[in-house]
């Protein structure tokens, strides 16, 4: 990922100065424990200022509102206290070439601030802190205590210290080339990592911007540049220190990500707040994507493994009771051939009353042929019993088993990061399985930067088709088709949008998908819109890897969720089947859509 460097900050600041400078300040939300967002409202607009001190992206821009969601965090509730009803007067660097800024609050412009807010972008070390006119620490974001750090401990209550004072040499305009190729080239090496090494203000990703530009390699040694290499990089390097002087930016996507001088554009961003919000937004949501659907991944594993084991224990004590018809049938033959029985017999062989065929019967030769008999009544009782007791239990794993295979299919058809939408499944699946209790609530704090835990509402409240993530594609004949991403979606899909006139379709006993076909009054579809959508709904399924699916389908009126049933299980009657066939599928859902 890459990180917001130095050319990045002032390019960010400079258009906060210009557009909202000053601004009073209305609200303070933190979204996650890695960032907070201002709101600020100038004379003709209002915005959400974005902070962040996340490890691997701290940023600040202009973004889009928090959620409405309840915010808990200490550290916004005591910014709020703080800082409500003051303006945003200025925004300064603490020094030359350094990535922390102080972001000053107070009555109204002209006035000494009362307050500064410390923003550290330092990598790994990124900090938000909020110091009084006396510039003493009220609160931080990340307290580091003396034993955490000798050099620099951050605790409220004392003074503020800068971070320490970068060595590095500062870049200049006014320095000549021949000065600056003898310090570049002192120690031959890359190109990129002699730039890096000799000079403050510089990142990898800028490093890279600047000697591509040149039509330079960076991994090419600084040996084998010749005098013209020499100067077409000099001059790149003048054009770089010449837009920071000047203000004059040109936010833009590259190959790799994104730059602020416009160099490798292979697309103009709208503006630079507009740059990092996408740019970070999309990357942490991946991250956090992945590991989100690895640890659900195996947590499913782990307790389907666990249920497999007992419905396999289940079924082998089922076996065994299999044997009870056999007890009760020897104890009968035994009963009825009394005068056969003889004092020590291990066993005796007697015929079958059905067809005659001899069945030879062990015996206790310490009982008589009548105790033997009653052993074997016992014994046919207490299988009777077992399997009695066993069969629920093991239709219970079943259907837990079926369940849990459900909501497999979907994590593992979830393979790559697309869209936010993927994200958003991704935690109503683990929202689902809290609220069933396979997961527990502190297990949301532990996975992601802006998780959020808690049971899921059992009766959530009506939605339209248009404000929920379903897939959604067109038949050949134009007829909408709408998927569930997850159990949730499956039910509100089946029980609260489905229509009178729709088709329902389902993978016939196989976890998968709801899938339904919306028709207005009096269309029929024809066989190739049947086909389209059977072949989409085995699709996404567990399935989706065979030839031929068998697949269901009927009027949503015939399907029905039974009492007590876990999200997404449904049964249904008078249904209909077509093959499905997976691999003639075109999964990719209307673009309007997305």
């Amino acid at each position: 990922m890459q990180p917001v460097d130095f050319t990045t900050l002032t390019a960010a600041c400079c258009d906060l100065r210009a557009n909202w400078l000053p601004s009073r300040l209305e609200q303070v939300y933190q979204r996650d424990r890695f960032t907070i967002a201002i709101a600020l409202r100038t004379m003709n607009k209002r915005g959400w200022l974005t902070i962040s001190w996340h490890p691997q992206a701290a940023r600040l821009y202009i973004g889009d509102p928090p959620p409405k969601a309840p915010d808990t965090f200490t550290f916004s509730q005591q910014l709020r206290h703080q800082l409500g009803g003051l303006a945003l007067i200025s925004i300064e660097a603490i020094a030359p070439w350094e990535r922390v800024l102080d972001l000053q609050f107070g009555r109204r412009p002209g006035e000494s601030p009362l307050w500064h807010l410390y923003v550290e972008i330092m990598g790994k070390y990124s900090n938000v802190i909020l110091a009084d006119a006396n510039n003493l620490i009220i609160t931080a974001a990340h307290q580091v205590s003396q034993q955490q750090s000798s050099v620099r401990p951050i605790q409220t209550g004392q003074p503020y210290e800068i971070p320490p004072v970068l060595t590095d040499p500062i870049p200049s305009l006014s320095e000549s080339q021949q000065r600056w190729q003898e310090r570049v080239s002192l120690v031959p090496g890359k190109i990129g990592r002699c730039l890096l090494k000799n000079y403050r203000g510089l990142s990898s990703a800028l490093v890279q911007s600047i000697v591509q530009a040149a039509d330079l390699d960076p991994a090419r040694s600084t040996e084998t540049l010749t005098e013209s290499d020499w100067q077409k990089l000099f001059s790149r390097w003048q054009e770089w220190l010449q837009a920071l002087e000047n203000y004059q930016f040109q936010p833009a996507w590259t190959s790799a990500g994104y730059t602020v001088l416009g160099w490798g554009a292979i697309g103009p961003a709208k503006d630079i707040h507009t740059l990092l919000d996408r740019y970070y937004t999309q990357h942490l949501n991946q991250q956090e994507f992945s590991q989100l659907r690895h640890q659900l991944s195996q947590k499913l594993n782990s307790i389907l493994g666990k249920l497999r084991l007992k419905a396999n224990t289940f079924e082998q004590k089922l076996q065994q009771s299999d044997d009870a018809d056999q007890q009760r049938q020897q104890a009968d033959l035994l009963m009825a051939n009394l005068q056969l029985w003889s004092p020590g017999m291990k066993s005796i062989i007697l015929a079958d009353f059905e067809n005659g065929n001899p069945i030879t019967i062990a015996l206790n030769p310490e009982k008589n042929a009548v105790l033997n008999a009653q052993a074997l009544y016992k014994r046919h009782q207490k299988l009777k019993r077992a399997r009695n007791a066993v069969e629920p239990l093991l239709a219970e794993v079943k259907a837990e088993i079926y369940y849990l295979e459900q909501v497999e299919a979907t994590v593992s058809q979830l393979e790559i990061y697309t869209s936010s939408e993927d994200l958003q499944t991704l935690e109503e699946i683990r929202e689902e399985l809290i609220g069933q209790r396979y997961l527990e609530p502190a297990y949301v704090a532990s996975v992601g930067q802006g998780s959020r835990g808690g049971k899921q509402d059992s009766h959530p409240p009506k939605q339209e088709a248009s404000s929920i993530n379903f897939y959604r594609f067109r038949t050949p004949s134009g007829f909408e088709l709408l998927i569930g991403r997850n159990n949730r979606q499956n039910d509100q899909l089946t029980f609260r949008i489905a229509g009178d006139y729709d088709l329902w379709f389902h993978t016939q006993e196989i976890p998968g998908s709801h899938v339904l076909l919306r028709l207005e009054p009096g269309a029929a579809p024809d066989e190739v819109d049947l086909q389209f959508t059977a072949n989409l709904a085995a699709y996404y399924s567990r399935s989706r890897q065979s030839d031929q699916v068998p697949v269901v389908y009927t009027e949503p009126k015939h399907v029905y969720k039974p009492k007590g049933a876990k999200p997404g299980v449904a049964i249904y009657k008078l249904e209909r089947i077509v093959w499905g066939r997976p691999q003639q599928a075109n999964p990719f859902p209307l673009k309007e859509y997305l």
